[in-house]
C-alpha cells in the first residue's frame, strides 16, 4: 500500500461517513428475520455435504433448516422457527393431497412450499441456491409459477430503480470525493515542490555569496 493510500485508508476510518456506513449496516442487520449458518460456504457445499453425509438428496426445506439452525439443533431465531414451523405444517398438507391426487408432482412440493410460504423469488436468484442460479435455470419453463404477479413485478422493477439510482449517486459521491482528494493531493505535491525550490535557490545563493566572499579573501586589494 502506498503511503497516499495508507493516508486515506486513515482518514476514512476516522471519518463521520464511515460512522454513518458502519451504523446503516448495523441497521440493516438488525432487521433481518434470520439468518443461514452456511458461513462462507456456498448453500451447494452444505447441500453436497449433507447429502455425503446422509446418502440421499437434500432438497430445498431441507437444506433450509440445515443452515438456520444453531449447532445443538434449536433455530436460529424465533423468526426461524415460526418459518420452519409454517413449512412443515405446508409440506403435511401437500402429502396428504399428493397420497389421493396422483396429478401432485412430488418433485414440485418444495418449490410450491417456499413460494407460498416465503413469497415469491426475486429476479435473478433463487432461494437456498447462492449466486450464479437464476429462476429459469433452476425452474426450467415453470419459472413463471414462481415470479412476482404483474403488480409485484413492477414493484420489484420500482425497487431496483430506487437501489441503482443510490447506488449511482454513493458512486458518483465517491469518485467526487476521489478527484477532491486527488487535487488536493496534486496542490499539496505542488506546494511542496514549490517550497523545495524556494530552498534550494537560496542555498544556491547562499553558496554564490560564500564563493565570492572566498574569492576576495584569495585575492585582497593590492
Amino acid at each position: 500500500m502506498l503511503r497516499y493510500q495508507w493516508e486515506d485508508a486513515i482518514r476514512f476510518w476516522n471519518s463521520k461517513k464511515r460512522e454513518d456506513r458502519e451504523r446503516v449496516g448495523t441497521s440493516n442487520r438488525q432487521k433481518q428475520k434470520f439468518t443461514h449458518t452456511a458461513g462462507s460456504r456456498s448453500f451447494a457445499c452444505v447441500a453436497q455435504a449433507a447429502e455425503a453425509s446422509s446418502g440421499q438428496k437434500v432438497g430445498r426445506l431441507q437444506l433450509f433448516d440445515i443452515t438456520h439452525r444453531k449447532k445443538d439443533g434449536t433455530p436460529m431465531t424465533s423468526e426461524a422457527a415460526e418459518i420452519m414451523e409454517k413449512l412443515k405444517d405446508k409440506k403435511a398438507e401437500y402429502e396428504a393431497t399428493a397420497s389421493t391426487d396422483s396429478s401432485v408432482n412430488f418433485e414440485d412440493i418444495d418449490n410450491r412450499i417456499i413460494n407460498e410460504v416465503l413469497g415469491p423469488e426475486r429476479y435473478g436468484r433463487v432461494r437456498f441456491q447462492g449466486s450464479g442460479v437464476n429462476p429459469t435455470q433452476y425452474f426450467g419453463s415453470t419459472s413463471h409459477q414462481y415470479m412476482p404477479s404483474g403488480s409485484q413485478s413492477q414493484a420489484e422493477v420500482q425497487r431496483l430503480k430506487d437501489q441503482i439510482v443510490q447506488i449511482q449517486a454513493s458512486t458518483d459521491e465517491q469518485i467526487s470525493q476521489l478527484r477532491a482528494e486527488a487535487v488536493a493531493r496534486e496542490a499539496e505535491a505542488a506546494a511542496m515542490e514549490a517550497e523545495q525550490n524556494r530552498k534550494y535557490n537560496e542555498l544556491q545563493l547562499q553558496l554564490q555569496s560564500m564563493m565570492t566572499i572566498f574569492q576576495q579573501f584569495q585575492n585582497p586589494p593590492s
